[in-house]
């Protein structure tokens, strides 16, 4: 019974769930703006490239 009582009042669980929360909407952030700015070279590059021939 002490180690339910032990689990339960455990900040241990919540606390590593907030990190991985964080971490996943991190790695969105990332992966969206990574998106973008390749998008964005890749129109530049186009725009350079058709101009040069």
């Amino acid at each position: 019974m002490n180690l339910i009582k032990k689990f339960l009042a455990s900040e241990d669980g919540p606390t590593a769930v907030e990190y991985a929360v964080m971490l996943a909407l991190i790695v969105v952030v990332c992966i969206g703006t990574i998106t973008n700015i390749g998008t964005k070279v890749n129109a530049s590059f186009n725009t350079v490239t058709s101009k040069t021939f």
